[in-house]
């Protein structure tokens, strides 16, 4: 039998060289690619790990809360919507403990002598006006204030709102112009004081915010 050919038998190293060089191309190409998608995957891990803490940031500076432990004890003792509660704070101070140019101080922005009035009916034989500085005092006499309203207008929550802004007093007399005209009482209709109009939108507005952002701080759920 003769031999085959000198160059078929040269072929055959050629042609597994040849694959050889093929698979090796086909994996360094798939570890590009293998490396790629890790450095994505890094990539938006990363930004992922920002975005939460800035939509927390972002947050806070639009809606921010403090001293919800607070809040969510006097909501339970009180039996008054923690979201109001905040709301009113919103509103009130943006929960910067501060005054008035009409004197009213702290996070629930109390008049003094409101102050000295539910502290004679709490049995707060101790309390001074320098006491409304303090967050436990104010948001504990500012939500007894807002259960006291809730109470004198069998919770109608819009009229509280109202007294608690423009006073009782205030709210009653418009309530009897209102009835002396046989027209139901509607803030829209029967408030004269845009302010008192707009701080009672304003508090019912950032009460359902504050129910949508903070349920579980302010033991909502």
């Amino acid at each position: 039998m003769s031999a085959p050919p000198a160059t078929a038998r040269r072929t055959r190293p050629a042609a597994r060289s040849k694959g050889h060089r093929s698979r090796a191309r086909r994996m360094q190409v798939w570890r590009r690619r293998l490396t790629l998608v890790a450095g994505f995957v890094l990539v938006v891990v990363a930004v992922l790990s920002l975005v939460s803490p800035a939509d927390r940031v972002v947050k806070e500076i639009k809606l921010p809360l403090r001293h919800d432990d607070i809040i969510r004890q006097q909501a339970a003792e009180k039996n008054v919507d923690a979201a109001l509660i905040a709301g009113v704070i919103y509103v009130e101070s943006r929960f910067r403990d501060q005054t008035s140019h009409v004197g009213a101080k702290g996070l629930m922005q109390l008049m003094p002598e409101t102050a000295d009035y539910i502290a004679r009916k709490t049995g707060g034989t101790r309390f001074t006006r320098a006491d409304l500085a303090t967050p436990q005092i104010n948001i504990a006499y500012g939500t007894w204030y807002l259960r006291y309203l809730l109470d004198k207008y069998d919770d109608n929550t819009i009229l509280a709102l109202a007294a608690y802004n423009g006073g009782e007093t205030k709210v009653d007399e418009w309530r009897r112009e209102a009835a002396a005209r046989g027209e139901k009482f509607r803030v829209a209709d029967h408030v004269p004081f845009r302010e008192t109009r707009d701080y009672v939108e304003r508090v019912l507005k950032a009460r359902k915010d504050y129910r949508s952002n903070y349920p579980t701080e302010l033991g909502l759920k």
